[in-house]
């Protein structure tokens, strides 16, 4: 794929250009998360956060790491072109009530019972077999 810092622009650009993305963004902020997590906080099904996931991964905005079974991203590293664009857009949040209020499912006991091996702790939580 053709790379210079215009088209990476434009492709961050793009990848914030959904409601969903942005919130994803601001949960991850707050930790790495396993896709079940943002399902259960989002009530999307699991192919649309992914596919939501997968095209901020593309613009550099997040990375993956596979565990088992489930996949866990969290904020990337990204240069500093990006970093200053996720925190403007994060800084922007901080007064949004929806947002806020993501963050907040996370730890609620509805979302941990429905994603109680993939969490924080999922790896150790796991029952052996």
């Amino acid at each position: 794929m053709n790379s210079s810092p215009l088209l990476d622009l434009a492709r961050s650009h793009r990848a914030l250009s959904d409601p969903a993305r942005i919130r994803i963004l601001a949960m991850l902020a707050s930790r790495p998360l396993c896709v079940c997590e943002v399902v259960a906080v989002l009530r999307l099904s699991q192919p649309t956060v992914s596919q939501h996931l997968a095209i901020l991964k593309d613009a550099g905005l997040v990375q993956d790491e596979s565990r088992g079974r489930w996949s866990h991203y969290r904020l990337s590293p990204a240069d500093a072109e990006r970093k200053r664009l996720v925190r403007l857009v994060l800084r922007d949040l901080e007064i949004d009530a929806q947002v806020r209020e993501d963050v907040q499912r996370l730890d609620h006991p509805d979302v941990r019972k429905l994603t109680p091996f993939c969490g924080p702790k999922g790896a150790d939580a796991r029952p052996r077999r």
